[in-house]
């Protein structure tokens, strides 16, 4: 009996260890210096398989871990995996070098698809070799000693104003290389480099966040995390067979019980869709005669009821030929009142409990406010009507994204006036919902209507959450229109005021470049017009961007400028360095007004608004905050921001 257990157990030993995926034991994490512990999505090239990491993240292991980028070589200081971020030092730069300048070092580009800097603080230290010229007494202290190499080498800031006279000193034959180096907690800020303190600050390093598919649910499977260099997608390697997601036990027969369920299923949907067919038919009937009965007499919310047959009869039966687009969760359409009133009528696509809730929370959210930038909503239907329908004003103008991508661009694109003014509006309606402590979720160009003196009507609250006072955001799964969603709120699942601020940095791009947010025809680095705007202002490449139609003219390409290095601010990954909408809102009044010569300086008021204002039709918006001061991006723009002191004061007239 003892003899056939140990034959048993050896062959069933046998067999598993046969059985073991290679992929998987060849990801067993490794250490390389002082950084243990290395795994996905890094590799150590040499010692562990390519399948275990994402191209580009190989690690390169000798007396320390080094990450080559770009040509260039930094030493690992440090991986946190729980937050997608790593520290990295310049090779160029170790720690008790004595040679009296830097090694090689060469231009660093990042791939936006793989890396971001870390921290907003992140600039370049600009190394100038070759310097043929003679630098005055007050610019000798960006000297360092000279080199092999070269007869003179200079290193400075990239935000140094000394930085132009410095290279038109040196003149075309020298070589100018730029490395990345944090100055966040008062490192660097004061700068000389006589001495050398330049290597303190490259000896700190800086922050790169990485983007690669998260890999917990292999994790936590007892799988471990790879790539499938074949198809060039995640792939997750378990003990016994790769799997694509997770490591779950290997299948039963479950044919029988497949079989049973889906004929049942099928009995039981046949059933509930016979019913359903009869009770629509008659709750349609019956839902007719109950809302005739409400008809002028009955409020909901504050607003009108209107009954389903005055809005049948004011969109011609809900005619085809009167659609004006989709909203968030319904068709709209073109109307006409007894009264003689234009209305646009939103029509529900369903009529179950989730629509009701979301039907009830725009129209609690759209009674409480009253802002002249934000569409008005004249009423609704009974939320026992046989369909769920909103009627709002008519705005007759069309939407901003038709302005600038769509049919009416191709008519009359508009003039760079316009677009400014469209900007500081939806600011404006944007930080008074802020105030309002409300988020709109889904802000982007074809939610923004245009009458026709080309006054905003920010639009579709379909998305929008109320936010407690006593919280800062509210977890949600991820919902809105891809090109416009804040990437943080994907990742987090938290959903704050800041989300909208991302959004509309897209807004802003669009408006300065006349494309749209998401186009499969660009390549593939640029179907996304936020990580493309970026990756431009990153390389001083913002005449790729702008719209040539909007002009050269010295004050438009001023003001272009500088709404571009706004909008860079506002798509910055991590939310607590973006500006809040009442900055945004400053910023732009400042843009607009720069050049009148009686715009006062920035005055925000400080406190908390009373929400909502009492008259919008004549007051304007109150901002909440001061401004905190935000990391300027790559572009050589210095922005002087003002504020006229007052909000936009255009009339609006509905169509």
């Amino acid at each position: 009996m003892k003899k056939h257990t140990l034959i048993f157990t050896f062959f069933l030993f046998f067999h598993q260890s046969f059985s073991l995926d290679p992929n998987y034991e060849a990801c067993v994490p490794k250490d390389c210096g002082d950084v243990r512990n290395i795994t996905y999505p890094f590799f150590i090239d040499g010692e562990q398989d390519p399948s275990c990491g994402y191209p580009g993240f190989e690690v390169h292991c000798n007396e320390s871990a080094m990450l080559r980028i770009s040509g260039n070589e930094f030493v690992i200081k440090d991986i946190r995996y729980s937050n997608s971020y790593l520290r990295l030092q310049n090779a160029a730069i170790l720690p008790n070098q004595t040679e009296p300048c830097p090694k090689m070092i060469r231009n660093l580009t990042l791939d936006p698809n793989r890396f971001r800097f870390g921290n907003a603080s992140t600039m370049n230290l600009v190394f100038i070799s070759n310097c043929s010229g003679n630098l005055t007494t007050d610019l000798e202290k960006y000297s360092i000693k000279s080199c092999e190499r070269s007869n003179k080498e200079v290193v400075m800031l990239d935000n140094d104003p000394n930085l132009r006279n410095v290279t038109d000193i040196c003149g075309n034959g020298s070589e100018i290389v730029e490395t990345p180096v944090e100055l966040s907690g008062g490192v660097g800020r004061n700068l000389v480099v006589d001495g050398g303190n330049y290597r303190d600050v490259m000896e700190r390093g800086f922050m790169l966040h990485w983007l690669a598919t998260d890999c917990d649910v292999c994790l936590s499977s007892g799988g471990r995390c790879g790539f499938n260099r074949t198809k060039f997608g995640f792939r997750c390697f378990c003990p016994d067979r790769p799997h694509m997601v997770s490591c779950k036990p290997a299948r039963k027969d479950y044919k029988p019980i497949i079989i049973g369920v889906t004929v049942g299923f099928a009995l039981i949907v046949t059933l509930a869709a016979a019913i359903f067919i009869i009770r629509r038919a008659h709750n349609h009937r019956k839902a007719i005669a109950y809302s005739r009965d409400l008809e002028g007499s009955s409020v909901y919310f504050g607003v009108s009821l209107f009954s389903y047959a005055e809005l049948q009869d004011a969109t011609q039966n809900f005619d085809s030929a009167q659609e004006l687009g989709d909203g968030g969760f319904g068709t709209v359409y073109y109307g006409k009142l007894r009264d003689g009133r234009e209305v646009a009528v939103k029509r529900l696509y369903e009529h179950n409990y989730k629509r009701v809730q979301q039907f009830m929370n725009e129209v609690e959210i759209l009674t409480r406010l009253r802002h002249k930038n934000l569409v008005s909503l004249y009423g609704c239907t009974s939320r026992r009507s046989v369909e769920l329908l909103l009627v709002y004003e008519y705005i007759a103008n069309g939407t901003v994204a038709d302005h600038l991508h769509g049919d009416r661009a191709k008519q009359s694109p508009l003039t760079w006036p316009n677009r400014m003014k469209i900007a500081v509006e939806t600011a404006s309606a944007l930080a008074y919902l802020h105030a309002s402590e409300i988020i709109h979720r889904d802000v982007k160009t074809n939610n923004i209507l245009l009458d026709n003196n080309f006054c905003v009507k920010v639009a579709d609250f379909g998305l929008s959450r109320l936010l407690p006072n006593d919280v800062t955001h509210v977890s949600t799964a991820p919902q809105g229109t891809p090109g416009y969603v804040d990437p943080e709120y994907h990742q987090c699942y938290q959903l704050t005021d800041k989300s909208d601020v991302y959004s509309f940095g897209v807004v802003l791009i669009e408006l300065i470049s006349s494309m749209p947010a998401i186009d499969i025809s660009r390549s593939r680095d640029e179907i996304s017009l936020a990580y493309m705007a970026i990756n431009r202002i990153q390389r001083c490449a913002l005449d790729e961007l702008i719209d040539p139609v909007l002009g050269s003219d010295s004050e438009t390409e001023r003001m272009t400028r500088s709404v571009a290095e706004l909008a860079f601010r506002c798509l910055q990954f991590d939310s607590e360095t973006r500006p809040t909408m009442n900055e945004v809102l400053e910023f732009l009044k400042g843009i607009q007004g720069e050049g009148d010569s009686n715009v006062g300086e920035l005055n925000v008021n400080a406190g908390k608004a009373q929400m909502p204002p009492a008259s919008p039709e004549t007051e304007d918006v109150v901002l909440l905050k001061e401004v905190d001061v935000v990391m300027a991006s790559p572009l050589t723009v210095t922005a002087k921001w003002h504020s006229t002191g007052s909000g936009v004061t255009t009339p609006t007239t509905s169509g």
